[in-house]
């Protein structure tokens, strides 16, 4: 007999957005989930504010399908349409680096799109399973186009077409998700003559006209031009999870005015609400100031992997960076700091040696010390809890003592709880938290293996010494490894280290 699928056994809840809330998930078909987070406008290369989005949603990823629902993770590529500041008018990002850069706008879409890919790699982060681009679904976008405009809901000016927000206002509530009033934001917004063309300052662009130096276009109804930011996003992810959806993510940023306009988008062209449960990832910050290009207040993930900035004390091995990210929340505000970082090494490594101590524990007959099967619940009660990854990882060390413990004798473990205690932290740590270990992973395995013989023979010429009585060579091999980062530590059954 088949054993039912783990979630039903789990009780998940998630903070929606639109209500304020945490709510209790239930999917629109049962056992399957939808999800759509909006992903790069691909025209430089990916800062650390946008993997701490896409880390976030890898993880809610990753715990959805440990509760074995089958799970459909769509990702976009905006390689069109994303105008400069994020307005209505102005010059389009791919177009203006491939313009700065003599190249095609698809090789600065190609080029910086490998680069997301690379750099996501490194942080352990799954593929979506659809990753579509905006380029590639320009009559889908149209179609939704004619759909809100026999609606009611838009209007053509001169070439391009705009969303009627004043109207849809009318009968339904535009400002929901980010809780802004319309009449507050036509109160306090003056007309600009570059918004001559809409009737209210608040519609924005489904499709835009191309000027003749535009170099992306497409033919359409209206003129040859490209398509509206916002549009892109209901079109591509309307057309692999149907007009109603389970969840949509990114980060707080998007929140107003893009994740707003593609409710009103959705609503528009079918009637229905596209989206149950809204999630937002907070912002990550450097030594208490927003990260931001035009200040320099930012590291990108090539700086932490290879060193080579100021605010950094040395590299940091992509994993580390992971589990920094982690241990905060996803709704919480993360700063980002050299101290920060080199206190997450430390707690990581402490977990990735407490697992391989677990490999090489012998069971007995009863369990002493720690409640086994508690603790394995309050493992998912973290996570049920809104994805909590700051609380699962201080249950996971709550593990890591009861390890020691075990290690040095002072508490013992059955059979039963002994392969329970492993499958779920390595279920917990790898499968969900998606870390990896530097010692075993194979591009680093043989400089483990061989920094680990080399600490063996210290660790021998050191009990030689102590044999012979040579206190001060033995304490030096001693003071010197705890100052690499190798601290040694005497058991009963012998000396053994960690990397701090």
């Amino acid at each position: 007999m088949a054993m039912a699928p783990l979630y039903e056994s789990q009780e998940l809840k998630v903070y929606n957005s639109i209500t304020g809330i945490k709510e209790t998930f239930t999917p629109i078909t049962a056992g399957n989930i939808g999800m759509y987070v909006c992903g790069p406008t691909v025209y430089s290369n990916v800062h650390l504010g946008n993997c701490r989005t896409f880390i976030s949603f890898d993880l809610v990823f990753r715990y959805l399908k440990h509760l074995e629902y089958k799970v459909r993770y769509v990702r976009n590529i905006t390689d069109a349409g994303h105008l400069e500041n994020d307005s209505e008018d102005g010059e389009d990002k791919v177009s203006k680096k491939a313009r700065i850069e003599q190249l095609e706008p698809m090789e600065i879409v190609q080029r910086y799109t490998l680069d997301f890919h690379n750099v996501l790699a490194k942080f352990n982060n799954l593929p979506p399973s659809i990753e579509p681009t905006a380029t590639g679904h320009i009559i889908e976008q149209i179609e939704i186009i004619k759909s809100i405009i026999d609606n009611g809901f838009a209007y053509e000016a001169n070439g391009s077409v705009y969303f009627d927000v004043k109207k849809f206002n009318e009968t339904n509530k535009y400002g929901k998700l980010s809780g802004r009033n319309l009449e507050d934001m036509i109160a306090n917004t003056r007309e600009l003559a570059a918004q001559s063309d809409k009737k209210n300052p608040q519609d924005f662009a489904l499709w835009k006209k191309a000027e003749p130096e535009h170099i992306m276009r497409w033919p359409s109804p209206w003129s040859d031009g490209f398509p509206g930011w916002h549009l892109e996003c209901t079109a591509m992810s309307t057309k692999y999870l149907g007009d109603q959806f389970d969840i949509h993510g990114g980060g707080m940023d998007l929140k107003f005015p893009h994740h707003e306009c593609e409710i009103a988008q959705g609503e528009a062209s079918c009637g229905k609400s596209p989206v149950n449960y809204w999630m937002h990832a907070n912002m990550l910050t450097l030594n208490g100031k927003k990260m931001s290009k035009s200040t320099g207040n930012i590291i990108s993930p090539a700086e932490i992997f290879e060193g080579g900035n100021t605010a950094l004390s040395k590299s940091f091995a992509p994993t580390v960076a992971r589990f920094f990210i982690l241990q905060a929340h996803y709704r919480s505000i993360l700063d980002f700091s050299n101290d920060a970082l080199e206190a997450s090494e430390k707690g990581f490594y402490k977990l990735m040696e407490a697992i391989q101590t677990l490999e090489k524990i012998a069971p007995t007959s009863t369990t002493t010390g720690f409640a086994i099967d508690q603790w394995k619940q309050e493992c998912y009660d973290a996570m049920n809890d809104d994805f909590n990854s700051p609380i699962l990882i201080a249950k996971l060390f709550d593990a890591v003592k009861f390890i020691n413990n075990l290690k040095e004798g002072n508490n013992s473990i059955s059979t039963t709880d002994l392969e329970v205690l492993k499958n779920t932290m390595h279920g917990f740590v790898f499968d969900v938290l998606g870390l990896v270990d530097t010692q075993s992973d194979s591009s680093t395995s043989g400089i483990g293996e061989k920094l680990s013989g080399t600490v063996e023979l210290l660790i021998n010429l050191r009990a030689e010494a102590r044999a012979n009585k040579d206190f001060a060579t033995s304490d030096k091999i001693r003071d010197e490894l705890l100052a690499m980062g190798i601290q040694l530590k005497d058991g009963r059954e012998g000396t053994s280290f960690s990397i701090n």
